[in-house]
């Protein structure tokens, strides 16, 4: 009896689409994505672009990168020459400082940082306004910032650009 369900398992014509068998097939892509997709993802994998916020460089992205895994994290390098663009939205990131020194306004509030340091951006419902500033001119500043797109989406967050980067060029 088993292996007749079997057979006409393989014999019955695809299922009817509807809200359920996409997310299936969803659940399905992720999963497969998740075992085969990139584990190792090069500088020269990604393109270096200059935004309203400065020279940024994602590594994972799940707006432009749909074939890596871990599709529910931004991971972007930051380079900032002199200063980045200013912007408001409700925290929760981390950021990794990996060369240079710099400092970061946030709400106001000067907050030093050098190569090696993790700045935890904090949570606020009405956002947190900052902006990040390079301390040593002709060698840029860089850190790796890392954002949990689950939590963004769960504290509804917006995001506000203040002012733009010197670098951004429209």
């Amino acid at each position: 009896m088993a292996e007749g369900e079997r057979t006409r398992e393989r014999e019955r014509a695809p299922l009817k689409d509807n809200p359920y068998e996409r997310v299936m097939k969803w659940r399905k892509e992720l999963a497969d994505r998740n075992r085969t997709g990139q584990v190792v993802i090069k500088p020269a994998d990604r393109e270096v672009f200059v935004s309203r916020q400065g020279r940024l460089h994602y590594f994972l992205n799940p707006f432009s990168f749909k074939e890596t895994p871990l599709q529910t994290w931004l991971v972007f390098k930051h380079e900032v020459r002199t200063k980045s663009g200013r912007h408001r939205h409700q925290g929760g990131v981390i950021i990794y400082v990996i060369e240079g020194k710099g400092y970061s306004v946030v709400e106001g509030e000067r907050i030093d940082w050098e190569k090696g340091d993790l700045m935890l951006l904090p949570m606020r419902p009405g956002g947190v306004e900052h902006q990040h500033f390079n301390l040593q001119p002709g060698s840029p500043a860089l850190w790796i910032a890392f954002i949990s797109i689950p939590i963004i989406e769960h504290i509804a967050s917006e995001m506000e650009q203040v002012e733009v980067s010197p670098e951004f060029q429209s």
